[in-house]
């Protein structure tokens, strides 16, 4: 057999053009579909970025809106403790700021309108120092009607002492003088009469079942303290038991002395 030399030859067949451009025009697409979701979740995370800033801010600011409607009520609180009962006389500006802070509190739960919170802050602020001028100023007045009452009452104890010191002064006085201007009488001499005869001619006498008639004589003592005028004398005559003779024993035969009533015998007014 004669030898042949075969050769044998692979031939590689090219893709279809049409099939090459799909590949490219789909890879493509992706390209840009990756792109834009890319785009997409950068920008989607800037905006929760942004979100959470301002979210962050509006929380900041609400938080200082809260602090500072604390910080007032604070402030007010401590007004009223420190002013006590001097409140009570402006109580419709107080009931103004209360009325007021209840609003802002509702406010700071269920709004971000925080530019009306301000506002609302900005008026009870201007409420609360025109409160607390007013309390100030009633203060001063108060304080200073105070130092004058303790002024006056001060002079009122010292005229009162000096009253009662001029009073019992001139009580000691009016007893001196009531002692200093009685008048004492001396040279007392009592003579018995018995009543003699149809004429009732006087006969002086010792035995005391005769006695009818009794004459008392005594002298009075010059007094100078004593005021002039007329005086009634008293003349007590008492029996030997004691009890002293009188016409009867209504208040009509009685007079006072030295806070008692006594009984008189006999009396005469003398000048």
């Amino acid at each position: 057999m004669e030898d042949k030399n075969v050769k044998t030859e692979n031939k590689v067949t090219a893709p279809p053009v049409a099939n090459t451009r799909g590949y490219k025009i789909t890879i493509g697409i992706m390209a840009v579909i990756i792109a834009i979701l890319l785009w997409m979740l950068l920008f989607t995370n800037e905006k929760v970025k942004v979100v959470t800033v301002e979210k962050e801010g509006i929380e900041a600011e609400r938080m200082q809106l809260q602090t500072e409607f604390d910080s007032l009520m604070f402030q007010y609180d401590q007004i009223k403790s420190e002013y006590g009962d001097l409140t009570d006389s402006i109580s419709a500006k107080d009931s103004i700021i209360l009325a007021n802070a209840r609003e802002i509190k509702k406010l700071l739960a269920k709004t971000h309108d925080y530019n009306r919170i301000k506002r609302k802050l900005n008026y009870l602020r201007s409420i609360q120092q025109s409160y607390i001028d007013q309390l100030d100023s009633l203060y001063t007045v108060n304080h200073e009607l105070q130092e004058k009452l303790e002024v006056a009452q001060k002079t009122i104890r010292k005229e009162k002492t000096r009253a009662q010191t001029l009073s019992k002064e001139k009580e000691e006085l009016s007893k001196k003088v009531e002692i200093g201007s009685v008048i004492k009488a001396y040279n007392v001499q009592g003579i018995a009469y018995h009543l003699k005869g149809t004429k009732r001619r006087e006969v002086e006498t010792k035995k005391a079942r005769r006695v009818d008639r009794i004459k008392i004589c005594f002298t009075l003592a010059e007094n100078k303290v004593a005021e002039a005028g007329k005086r009634t004398v008293y003349l007590r005559i008492a029996r030997p038991d004691g009890e002293i003779i009188r016409k009867g024993d209504g208040n009509q035969y009685s007079f006072m002395y030295d806070g008692h009533r006594l009984q008189y015998s006999m009396k005469q007014e003398i000048d």
